[in-house]
């Protein structure tokens, strides 16, 4: 890895940083590596501590903590089977937990907001490796389509 750039939020390893979803697989393992880097102040916080489906507790987190930075990997998933049979779930739990991140992110003037897609927001059909320009190009694969529609409207 280069060195950060200074104006990089890689350059001071104190600033604060809240990584939603630091329990799932890309949250911890983006917080195994900022910790690898070094970075000393990472704000990480469970459901059961913070539920971000909650616009008002977001809110009250984001302004006691006064978070830096903000990661957003924290999404609800599941398989092939969960997306079939709850996918009023997927949509408004992703939904929610989404826009209440990024509104307070907005409102308490975080430096830097990192969001995490997915590659389910291409079309089935997507071409090989996927463009950017597919993006909204045709029909989504319908066993996420709600998972798929909730990152859309959060990109």
């Amino acid at each position: 890895m280069e060195a950060p750039n200074p104006g990089s939020f890689l350059s001071d390893k104190s600033a604060k940083i809240f990584v939603a979803g630091h329990r799932g697989l890309v949250g911890s393992a983006i917080v195994r590596k900022l910790q690898s880097l070094g970075f000393t102040n990472l704000l990480l916080r469970s459901h059961s501590e913070l539920d971000l489906t909650v616009q008002s507790t977001v809110d009250a987190f984001f302004a006691a903590e006064k978070p830096l930075f903000v990661i957003l990997a924290a999404a609800k998933v599941g398989g092939i089977h969960a997306n079939n049979t709850y996918p009023a779930d997927f949509i408004s739990i992703n939904l929610h937990i989404q826009t209440n991140v990024i509104n307070s992110s907005y409102t308490h003037r975080v430096q830097k907001l990192l969001f995490f897609g997915s590659s389910c927001i291409y079309p089935k059909f997507a071409p090989q490796p996927i463009p950017e320009s597919a993006l909204l190009t045709g029909p989504l694969e319908p066993t996420n389509e709600w998972y798929a529609i909730a990152k859309i409207a959060g990109i």
